[in-house]
């Protein structure tokens, strides 16, 4: 009995000393690389003003989305740290793919993401990615010059005239027929204010005299507007 009893401590004081051992080596600074932590921090703040960049002065300007902004800013921090600090290259670049996956099939179920909003989320992760894979920061910076000189171009109103479209119910049916379009579009030209350059006719309900339209439109900053293609009025706290 007694001899179980010290083999049951001697095994327990050695259980002790090998965590006090392994504990004390994760928190040693010499067996720290200095050089790891100067890549980490300096791969970091390059990734940081990269995506700050982009979100501040490419996509918030028209948007003005604070939500996504925050949920940019995040998701670019959390990919980084993720992507670097895992073990393998391979297992990195599955874990890359895996996140585009993941947010190609689950768009944020909780609320339709928009387009715009979903594209610049892709090019979130795939710049975070990047830069926390390249294997040389010039790679990486060449990389960024270029994907913020194509956004810029896209984002540009020189390169791209943006044509908004928004959904309206209408209730002059007597002018949605095809030879009076001139007339429906000067009404709703003065009854909106929008620059409409022209109109689709959908649903006609004859016996409430109202008709279903799709009106494009030139907007006046160029912006996204988030309620275009709301029919009905949001509940009250939404």
């Amino acid at each position: 009995m007694e001899e179980n009893l010290e083999a049951t401590f001697d095994a327990t004081a050695s259980i002790l000393s090998n965590s006090k051992s392994h504990i004390w080596q994760m928190f040693n600074p010499s067996t720290f690389d200095v050089a790891d932590i100067w890549e980490l921090l300096i791969r970091f703040l390059f990734n940081a003003a990269v995506v700050t960049f982009i979100i501040h002065l490419l996509y918030y300007p028209k948007s003005r989305r604070r939500d996504y902004y925050f949920t940019f800013s995040l998701i670019s921090v959390s990919v980084f740290f993720l992507i670097f600090l895992l073990g393998g290259v391979k297992l990195k670049v599955g874990f890359a793919l895996g996140l585009f996956a993941i947010f190609g099939i689950i768009r944020y179920r909780t609320e339709s993401m928009p387009v715009r909003e979903m594209t610049y989320l892709f090019v979130i992760i795939a710049i975070s990615v990047i830069n926390a894979l390249a294997y040389h920061l010039l790679q990486a910076l060449v990389a960024n010059v270029l994907f913020i000189g194509w956004i810029w171009l896209c984002e540009s109103t020189h390169w791209l005239k943006h044509v908004a479209s928004k959904l309206v119910l209408y209730d002059r049916v007597e002018l949605t027929s095809p030879e009076r379009r001139a007339e429906l579009i000067e009404d709703l030209h003065k009854r909106t204010g929008l620059d409409i350059r022209r109109v689709e006719v959908g649903h006609i309900d004859f016996l409430r005299d109202t008709a279903m339209l799709k009106v494009y439109y030139i907007p006046d900053d160029n912006g996204g507007n988030s309620v275009d293609n709301m029919l009905k009025f949001p509940k009250e706290g939404q």
